[in-house]
């Protein structure tokens, strides 16, 4: 048993620190899924948060025009007009704010819904997957010859879909992560979705387009008939006329024309009688 003492009298701390860089990986690296998972709902509640104070920002923008348009009936100014139109805007962009509160609170529902589906796919890594679908759907365009004749729009920067996509694509790159497990702030996420949707609306509308011009260069085109079916202008036709057969000869003397003379001359005395 000696030997074993002096091992367990060497090595005693050894078991004890495994068991706690063990226990501290585990504990980093759950944290660290937990954390990707929460990654669309947190930012879901960053703009839920941000779509609160834009309406909180709104009211008091309808409570300044109110006080305008009161102000302005009061003292019979000629700017009531104004105040009035201010007042309308006002209220508009308070509509619109309530909407979109709206809607970042049903977000935040749906993520929080999407968050119990234990095997869902990560936020971030759903997102560079789309990204990386739009990338290779405009890379056929490039790569495939025949689609880049058939289809020559998309290689076209000059074009205004095309130069449109291209500038989505630059921002979207420009806030892509380096992989789908990369750390990441919610309001990071939250521009990086949001540039990979612009991306997406703008590559289907450069699509669109593309197509429907190469269609109406296609109806342009005059058809060419088929070599087999072209129809041939028939040859001149050639009608031989024969001589005309020479007129028919009398045989004999020809006919002396008597014409009558009148009055009759006189007989000269040599004449017989």
């Amino acid at each position: 048993m000696g030997p074993l003492l002096e091992f367990l009298a060497v090595w005693w701390w050894a078991a004890p620190a495994a068991a706690g860089a063990g226990t501290v990986g585990y504990v980093a690296a759950t944290t660290g899924r937990r954390r990707a998972r929460r990654l669309a709902l947190d930012a879901a509640r960053h703009q839920e948060q941000h779509a609160v104070r834009e309406l909180l920002s709104a009211r008091a923008r309808t409570r300044a025009a109110q006080a305008e348009v009161q102000a302005a009936r009061a003292t019979r100014s000629a700017s009531h007009s104004e105040a009035r139109r201010a007042l309308n805007q006002a209220r508009e962009a308070q509509r619109t704010a309530t909407l979109l509160l709206r809607a970042a609170r049903t977000r935040v529902k749906a993520e929080r819904a999407q968050l119990a589906a234990r095997d869902a796919e990560l936020p971030l890594a759903r997102i560079v997957r789309e990204h990386d679908a739009i990338a290779a759907r405009w890379l056929e365009y490039e790569t495939d010859v025949e689609l880049a004749i058939a289809v020559p729009q998309m290689s076209d920067p000059h074009h205004p879909t095309t130069a449109a996509y291209l500038q989505a694509m630059q921002r979207a790159q420009w806030l892509r992560p380096p992989s789908g497990a990369t750390r990441m702030d919610p309001a990071d996420f939250v521009a990086y979705a949001a540039a990979v949707r612009e991306l997406n609306e703008a590559f289907a509308a450069a699509e669109a387009a593309a197509l429907r011009a190469s269609a109406e260069r296609g109806r342009r085109r005059p058809e060419v008939p088929p070599r087999e079916s072209a129809t041939r202008a028939d040859p001149p036709r050639i009608i031989r006329t024969e001589p005309a057969p020479p007129a028919p000869q009398t045989s004999g003397p020809a006919e002396r024309v008597v014409r009558a003379v009148w009055p009759v001359p006189r007989r000269s005395r040599h004449d017989p009688q």
